[in-house]
């Protein structure tokens, strides 16, 4: 029904955004053979006729004010679709929560980027980010694994901070359980960019972990810069994104430039600091910036009576949020790291 619309513009954006909540699952074939799946609203599957080894998912809009990932993916989108591009592996494009895009919000009911890993299941609420966080699971899973097993699988979900950073572009890597992080994806993200990696200590609920610990694939949160609304990014920024995004897509393999630990500033979690009480506040300002670093003995955050005072010297801040919800992470500590024997 809207598709003879789509293969014209290959506006998928505009067509996520004129269904909120769900869209009838269609398909049609490209003249150079790549099939296209619109499996729901704002999940869209290329398939090459040959396609290589490699099974990509590309997120966005997880939350929905976080604009220029939205733009740089549906600029991607359509340019496979008007035959722009041609893509060398399969790939899944998600722009995860629609609703929370046209009304220019983090999210509507809950942070969708909290509901991953079986956990929009628990507890009575159920809500559409609830209901959308399982149908992306399944979208995801079924993505890595309806073909041959032992295929190379990625997933990067494009997100804005909140507030601005001293290190403007940074990448979570989610908890690996004991296994090695990988040079190669520290050069991928370089290409990208982006040369600032934290390393997570622990299991988390949000889309990029459950790829990586369900599906082993190499996956990535991917803060690009600061929230700003459509029409607003200066996308020249996001050049280097792009362009890797691109080849990752379209090339059968990628050259990056030599590993040198030099080239990136890493940093891993010192501890979580949950809000626990409906009384809880920074001292610092909302313009403080993610990165920021904090003596030892400092205030870091007052929970009712607890007091959170910086541990050691430069224990910065990153993620401060002090409006979550009741249990939930108001805000991350780190301190820098070296690329070590734990890097392959």
């Amino acid at each position: 029904m809207y598709l003879e619309e789509l293969k014209t513009s290959g506006d998928f954006l505009s067509l996520t955004r004129n269904n909120e909540f769900s869209l009838p699952a269609q398909q049609f074939t490209l003249s150079n053979g790549t099939v296209v799946e619109v499996i729901d609203t704002g999940v869209i599957q290329f398939t090459p006729a040959n396609y290589g080894n490699k099974d990509i998912v590309l997120s966005s809009a997880v939350h929905g004010n976080e604009t220029a990932p939205i733009e740089i993916c549906d600029e991607l989108i359509t340019a496979v679709i008007k035959e722009e591009l041609q893509l060398a592996h399969r790939v899944l494009f998600i722009f995860g929560n629609p609703k929370s895009i046209n009304i220019g919000e983090r999210f509507v009911e809950e942070n969708l980027n909290r509901l991953f890993n079986g956990v929009h299941g628990q507890g009575s609420v159920m809500n559409e980010e609830r209901k959308r966080a399982a149908n992306l699971e399944q979208y995801v899973r079924e993505f890595f694994t309806s073909v041959e097993q032992g295929r190379y699988r990625c997933h990067y979900d494009l997100h804005t901070a909140i507030r601005g950073s001293k290190n403007e572009k940074f990448a979570v890597y989610p908890f690996l359980h004991g296994k090695p992080w990988k040079k190669s994806q520290l050069q991928f993200l370089l290409a990208c960019g982006v040369n600032t990696v934290l390393m997570m200590r622990s299991a988390a609920t949000t889309f990029s972990y459950f790829s990586s610990n369900q599906f082993a694939a190499d996956a990535f949160t991917i803060e690009l810069g600061q929230v700003k609304p459509f029409g607003e990014n200066d996308m020249s920024r996001f050049t280097k994104t792009k362009n890797t995004l691109t080849a990752l897509i379209s090339q059968a393999s990628i050259k990056y430039k030599n590993f040198n630990s030099s080239d990136f500033e890493l940093f891993q979690v010192h501890r979580t600091i949950n809000r626990t009480q409906q009384s809880f506040s920074f001292p610092f300002s909302d313009s403080a910036e993610n990165f920021t670093g904090f003596a030892q003995g400092e205030l870091l955050a007052s929970d009712g009576d607890t007091k959170y005072l910086a541990e050691v010297e430069g224990e910065a801040i990153i993620f401060p949020n002090a409006k979550v919800a009741l249990g939930q992470r108001a805000l991350l500590t780190v301190i820098p790291m070296e690329v070590d024997e734990r890097f392959v």
